[in-house]
């Protein structure tokens, strides 16, 4: 992607040109280190011995703050050449904000241009920074800002393709609905107070520009996001189409009829509800059921549907994530429906209620409503994969393996003895798909350094940031290694994961499994229903793309939800496989593979290409084989 040739940039040659006269070439010309992953580059920290909050709230020590990020974010630009234009992104965002709340106008605007420049989503490059820009006539227009501001956030949004930007504007009413000021409070003091008072006050550049962030939601946003709400209503209800479905017209159903043989799926997520799969499910002949013994003595307790580990990595007999008193699941529910509705901008009395408890939520309040939310997407995220897995195979048989993760803001803190276990469970897990004949497994899930490191931090544990960054590169390198190998092991299986939600490029930042190179392992990205690329897919290494926007499937006890992620395209692809390897056994995963991708059409996302999985195409194709 080329640079834009700007003023600003011609000046800056002719004082390098100058310097290099002055200085010497050499220190002027020395070439800028190249960053091809994001772990090399340096970690920054800021101490400060104000509460977050009072930073927040203090307009002159927020600004102080960001002066210092200004700082760090400027120098790394001029002395690294960043190949990632997720993360160019990021720093331009950064600067940005810091100049937006400097009263820097014109910065802002330059930072915007360069990121926009970088974009590959449309619907992204079409509304990002609409708001920022909106105010600023606003506050240069020498009128009453807020009505100058409705005017020109009209007049920016309303001419917008909706078949383009529809899903975002969604999205972005949806966010509206869900940021108050008591949330942000909540969170700043559950999340990042407690961090600081375990480092004495120190912080990394993230929080530091969350902190920022938080700073502008308060004092520019949350007070008008009544008229981003009014503004947006508009367009939406004016706009209002239904997307044409292209997955309908592609898919392959099997029947009985279809004489096809049992195809045994592995689904390693948070686990899944067995009994909502009666007919699609592994049963192990050998282990008797609910009496406590492993029976057939193969190491696993009841394995009777599969097998799970605990957050620890130590082996369960519980297929389901505990979730706790079964009579909370109803209310859990409704609310993780509510907050999908809301987000998706559907009228329901679940999302009435939800927006009704966030405009009544108190900030002691925050971490309980945050983590049931938590808890509840553990509970119900390995099921409703597993229904789009077996939807319209009635071969289809589940082998469920559980792993967890934590629901809680201050997470379990990460260490050499848990990843090695980490690693163990992977490798062990692996080898039981081996044993009983798995033909494709589905990994809705994905594991990052920046995840080790935040758990650290919020546990004050690793030493100093630059301590705790090799200690979150020694815990990371562990866990990768153990799922690389075990992976690697079985070239007889064909793995299936989800790219991620982050919008980030999967390969520079060292995402797994999703950035794993090996032959028996696809990589999935989400499409929405008509085929355009998500705005929150990831990219840099996916194989094929997916419905991934508000796919209905199964959750615990039986009821249908519609969810959106990567982790709902992914097993959609799965779903392809276990049908083409039922109909025709004796393929190799190298085989289902190629009649996936082959099949797929092509569209381009600026200099990327998106390759939409085809169905009907790949079973057009194994009959020619």
């Amino acid at each position: 992607m080329k640079s834009p040739l700007s003023i600003r940039f011609f000046g800056l040659i002719v004082l390098f040109a100058f310097l290099a006269l002055c200085l010497g070439a050499e220190q002027v010309y020395a070439e800028k280190i190249k960053i091809e992953q994001k772990d090399d580059l340096p970690a920054h920290s800021y101490t400060t011995k104000m509460k977050a909050i009072d930073i927040v709230k203090d307009a002159k020590a927020l600004k102080k703050l960001a002066k210092r990020v200004k700082k760090d974010l400027e120098k790394d630009l001029k002395k690294y050449d960043i190949q990632d234009k997720t993360t160019l992104k990021e720093y331009y965002g950064n600067l940005g904000i810091i100049a937006f709340v400097n009263g820097r106008w014109d910065d802002y605007l330059h930072y915007l241009d360069l990121r926009t420049e970088l974009e590959d989503k449309e619907s992204t490059k079409l509304t990002r920074g609409l708001f920022a820009k909106s105010y600023i006539k606003a506050l240069r227009s020498g009128e009453d800002v807020r009505t100058v501001f409705k005017r020109e956030y009209t007049a920016a949004i309303s001419p917008l393709p909706y078949d383009v930007v529809g899903d975002d504007l969604e999205s972005s009413k949806g966010r509206a609905e869900i940021f108050t000021e008591n949330l942000i409070i909540g969170i700043i003091q559950e999340r990042i107070q407690p961090i600081l008072d375990k480092t004495d006050g120190e912080m990394d550049k993230d929080m530091a520009m969350t902190l920022v962030g938080d700073y502008y939601l308060f004092e520019y946003y949350i007070p008008n996001k009544d008229i981003v709400l009014e503004v947006l209503t508009a367009y939406l209800d004016a706009h209002k189409v239904e997307k044409p479905d292209i997955w309908a017209d592609r898919d392959v159903n099997l029947t009985a009829e279809n004489k096809g043989k049992p195809v045994l799926i592995g689904v390693w997520d948070a686990g899944v509800d067995m009994s909502v799969f009666k007919e699609n499910c592994f049963i192990n002949k050998k282990e008797k059921p609910g009496n406590g013994k492993d029976d057939d003595h193969n190491g696993f307790v009841d394995d009777v549907h599969g097998i799970a580990f605990d957050l620890n990595a130590h082996k369960t007999p519980d297929l389901l994530y505990p979730i706790g008193e079964i009579q909370d699941r109803p209310r859990l529910q409704h609310l993780t429906k509510g907050l999908s509705d809301l987000t998706s901008n559907i009228d329901s009395k679940e999302s009435s209620d939800v927006k009704k408890m966030l405009g009544s939520l108190e900030p002691e309040k925050v971490k309980p409503f945050i983590e049931d939310l938590g808890k509840y997407g553990n509970y119900c995220h390995g099921t409703h994969v597993a229904g789009i897995v077996a939807r319209g195979n009635p071969f289809a048989k589940i082998l469920a393996a559980r792993l967890t993760f934590d629901h809680r803001m201050i997470p379990l803190e990460p260490t050499i003895a848990k990843a090695r276990r980490d690693s163990a469970m992977m490798i062990e897990t692996v080898n039981y798909f081996k044993e009983y004949g798995v033909r494709v497994v589905n990994m809705s899930w994905g594991y990052t350094l920046d995840e080790v490191e935040a758990a650290l931090e919020a546990n004050g544990a690793g030493g100093t940031v630059e301590e705790r960054k090799e200690l979150t590169r020694q815990i990371f390198d562990i866990v990768k290694h153990g799922l690389f190998q075990a992976i690697k092991s079985a070239p007889e299986i064909l793995f299936i994961t989800a790219a991620g939600n982050s919008n980030n490029d999967v390969i520079f930042d060292d995402v797994i499994p999703s950035a794993f190179d090996l032959p028996n392992l696809m990589s999935i990205g989400a499409v929405d229903q008509a085929g355009d690329e998500t705005g929150f897919t990831s990219f840099g290494k996916v194989d094929a793309y997916a419905n991934g926007f508000e796919v209905m499937s199964y959750v615990p006890g039986g009821d249908q939800m519609a969810l959106s992620g990567t982790s709902m395209a992914s097993p959609n692809v799965t779903n392809l496989a276990g049908k083409l390897f039922a109909m025709r056994p004796g393929l190799k995963p190298a085989q289902v593979r190629k009649l996936i991708e082959k099949a797929c059409d092509e569209n381009k996302a600026g200099d990327r290409t998106v390759k939409l999985m085809n169905p009907k195409r790949s079973f057009e194709m194994l009959k020619k084989m």
